[in-house]
């Protein structure tokens, strides 16, 4: 029973993986396209374009750890498990940093406050989206700093030399843990703070057209209901990916059910792999661009049947 599910549970890991890497490789593929053939790509585009490949480079790292955690440990020597773990923590750190980046660029340029401060920021838009990738590198080094740290007094301890190492070991093993924990939170919170804000300025709009006798499928309308799509989607597959994250990073010496660990990595790779999809259907370029590839390739299966 347990070996079934095992299977079923790695048939899921390989089809998220497939089409998820699809999704992000179109992405990318279509912007760098427009790229190449000389047309400016908007602030928008190239953010999604970044995000795709942060995240196919996720769904790499995501895959290789599951295979060689369940099915050949011996491959995940301390070298490899180093590698590993410090490439999953730079893709991770800008898959949901560009992702919340996208979200605040919704936000200013979609949302309408009368504060001057919005305004201004409204106003220098791709500055304050630079500016948050920018400063999103202090929590990458510092998380960097805390892993390294975690994975050296790890290599002391190999070695045997544990008596004075223990204490040590053990605090920074914890900073790592509420490393990880903090630099989920943060950019969740932000996502939030920008749906919610989403939220209040279309609740203004609506009133607003009430008032004036209009009906509220309006363009503004729109656009703030697509936008509000893309980020709670976001929000809800981030935080069963940061659930699925707990529990490996919190139970990683005691998980040892092969069966709960693929569990963890098919809710992981959930979020790399729907997400971008909800991104190209919000996307009018996109979502024009998948719908011209799946009507030639619906025609082209038709002429080889």
């Amino acid at each position: 029973m347990l070996s079934l599910l095992l299977s079923v549970l790695s048939t899921l890991v390989i089809a998220e993986f497939v089409l998820g890497n699809f999704a992000n490789v179109f992405i990318a593929l279509v912007n760098g396209i427009d790229w190449v053939k000389g047309q400016k790509l908007s602030c928008a585009d190239r953010i999604l374009t970044a995000l795709a490949v942060s995240r196919i480079a996720l769904l790499w790292v995501i895959l290789l750890n599951s295979y060689a955690t369940v099915y050949n440990p011996a491959f995940y020597s301390s070298e490899v498990r180093t590698i590993v773990y410090i490439t999953w923590v730079v893709s991770n750190h800008f898959s949901l940093w560009f992702a919340v980046s996208l979200s605040i660029l919704y936000l200013l340029r979609i949302a309408n406050f009368s504060s001057h401060f919005f305004l201004h920021l409204k106003w220098k838009a791709k500055r304050v989206v630079l500016m948050v990738l920018l400063g999103s590198l202090v929590f990458l080094v510092c998380h960097l700093a805390v892993v390294s740290l975690n994975l050296k007094m790890g290599m002391i301890e190999d070695e045997g030399n544990i008596t004075w190492v223990t204490k040590l070991r053990h605090i920074a093993h914890l900073s790592d843990k509420t490393a990880f924990m903090i630099v989920h939170i943060i950019p969740f919170t932000m996502s939030l703070m920008a749906l919610l804000l989403l939220l209040f300025s279309l609740w203004k709009h609506l009133r607003k057209m009430q008032l004036s006798g209009k009906g509220s499928q309006d363009a503004s309308t729109k656009v703030h209901v697509r936008a509000m799509q893309t980020v709670i989607s976001f929000l809800l597959l981030f935080f069963i990916y940061f659930l699925s994250r707990i529990t490996s990073v919190w139970n990683s010496n005691t998980l040892k059910n092969n069966s709960v660990a693929m569990f963890c990595r098919v809710l992981g790779l959930l979020y790399c792999s729907f997400h971008s999809f909800v991104l190209i259907w919000g996307n009018k370029k996109l979502r024009q661009a998948i719908l011209s590839f799946l009507s030639q390739l619906k025609c082209w299966l038709k002429e080889n049947k």
